[in-house]
């Protein structure tokens, strides 16, 4: 045959190619335990500690958190075992999808992008209260308007939605700029509360003063606990983001479990840092912080001066951008995973070629948070009280895929059983978590609002999939595992 009749080469797919490329391998070890790290702290370490006193006393919180720090590292063996199995992109959705199929994945999908979406949002507003501390001033003005009992101000919009845009900026230029930001942002933090906790140790030492209440007058010590552990897998959201990821790392994935539980410990070190550090501010400052929207730091501003305070804001500054940072990874991943799979439109399942990173999903995640300064931090929480639910769930889901893994893996006899019973526990803890949010009356029970905001989230993801479930069912099982289960 000639050359002149030869059948002419088929035409490039550039759409499908962009949709199954595999996102380039250069997340590094430190950054991945940056990601867990940064991702858990956040902002509430170094917010909420004078709440967390007031719910728990002084000797409930340092015992909850310590309690929650164990039990959620119990549950992070899971996820190190699954990892260690599946080195693959989307996290709990693949992991759920090679072990359960499609359909259970799509449920495990729908609410970590919503929560982890959320939880962008939540960090971006915890900006909003940093430069309340800087500018209160600037802050302040622009009054817009009010929901339920939160003034919104231009500024504050202005401020969250810049922190949200840069965090998509960073995430789409690339998984090395944003690692590598990732984990020198956590060492500054990490710093800055170091440096908090010795001074604090040596003023302590130097003067003695009562430690704030050891547990509430109204509750007994175990309900105080109690409410402290209910916290945990809150507190601690942000560790499951490294499988998230687990496509791009540029290591072995047997290291995985090590990082994530490493992270859980020094996250718990910094909550029980700062419970203990702000036990002794408050005491100190005695009642000349109630009522302040942040307490924390004015108790320890009142300990400290105004050295103490700017190492506060330098720490949540810090737990805050690495919190936005990576949310916005582990919501684009999902999302980029969805994608794929055909359970959101395939546009989401690009991947740069200039970049080699999601840039259509990373851009849909901060499209999906955007909208939430305008509705006050009071509304937010509702939300992201509700998506505790979805996370828990992935918690149960991942340690029954552990489980099924420990099971089919040929490991050894010992092996085998301890990984089981490891999974067992963890799957246990998860329910016992997902109680704690939906029993009433229970510590962590949601509130009526948070109720409501899951009962439409479930009622907009059925509509979801009875809209792609066609597209969902039509693509080959060989297809799906090549772009997800190998992705």
């Amino acid at each position: 045959m000639s050359a002149s009749d030869s059948p002419a080469p088929a035409p490039v797919d550039a759409t499908a190619h962009a949709e199954t490329r595999k996102l380039d391998r250069t997340m590094k070890p430190a950054w991945v335990f940056a990601i867990a790290l940064g991702s858990a702290v956040g902002w509430g370490a170094f917010i909420l500690p004078v709440e967390w006193l007031a719910d728990g006393g002084t000797a409930g919180a340092l015992i909850g958190f310590a309690i929650g720090t164990v039990l959620m590292a119990i549950i992070a063996v899971s996820y190190g075992l699954v990892i260690r199995a599946l080195p693959v992109t989307g996290g709990e959705l693949s992991f759920t999808l090679h072990a359960f199929g499609r359909y259970a994945s799509f449920v495990v999908g729908w609410f970590l992008a919503l929560a982890y979406a959320c939880i962008i949002a939540l960090n971006a507003s915890a900006m909003t209260l940093v430069f309340r501390q800087l500018f209160p001033s600037v802050m302040e003005r622009g009054y817009l308007y009010t929901i339920a009992g939160w003034d919104i101000h231009a500024p504050e919009v202005a401020v969250a939605l810049a922190a949200m845009i840069i965090a998509g900026a960073l995430n789409a230029r690339g998984a090395a700029l944003s690692g590598r930001f990732q984990f020198y942002a956590c060492v500054i933090m990490m710093a800055a509360v170091a440096i908090i906790l010795v001074w604090t140790a040596v003023l302590y030492l130097q003067n003695p003063v009562p430690l704030y209440r050891g547990f509430p007058a109204e509750v007994s010590p175990l309900a105080a606990i109690a409410v402290m552990v209910a916290f945990a897998p809150w507190a601690f959201v942000g560790f499951d983001n490294v499988p998230q990821a687990a496509g791009e790392f540029d290591f072995s994935p047997k290291k995985a479990m090590g990082l994530i539980v490493a992270a859980i410990f020094a996250s718990g070190a910094i909550y029980l840092t700062m419970i203990l550090v702000t036990s002794v501010a408050a005491s100190h400052a005695g009642g000349s912080v109630d009522g302040s929207v942040w307490a924390t730091a004015d108790a320890i501003t009142a300990m400290l001066g105004p050295v103490g305070r700017a190492l506060v804001v330098i720490a949540v500054f810090m737990g805050v951008i690495t919190g936005l940072n990576g949310f916005t990874v582990s919501a684009s991943r999902i999302l980029m995973t969805m994608g794929r799979a055909r359970m959101l439109p395939p546009v989401l399942g690009r991947v740069s070629h200039r970049f080699g990173t999601p840039v259509v999903a990373v851009t849909a995640a901060i499209l999906i948070a955007s909208p939430s300064p305008f509705f006050g931090r009071s509304a937010l929480l509702w939300i992201v009280d509700m998506t505790s639910v979805g996370v828990t769930v992935a918690y149960f889901v991942t340690c029954l895929v552990a489980f099924k893994i420990a099971e089919e893996d040929g490991w050894s006899p010992g092996k085998t059983k301890l990984a089981k019973v490891i999974a067992i526990v963890g799957a246990v803890l998860s329910v016992g978590f997902l109680l704690l949010l939906i029993v009433p009356g229970s510590p962590g029970a949601l509130a009526t609002e948070p109720l409501i905001a899951l009962a439409a989230w479930v009622v907009l993801g059925i509509v979801f999939f009875v809209l792609r479930k066609p597209a969902v069912d039509e693509m080959p099982e060989e297809q799906l595992e090549q772009v997800i289960l190998e992705g």
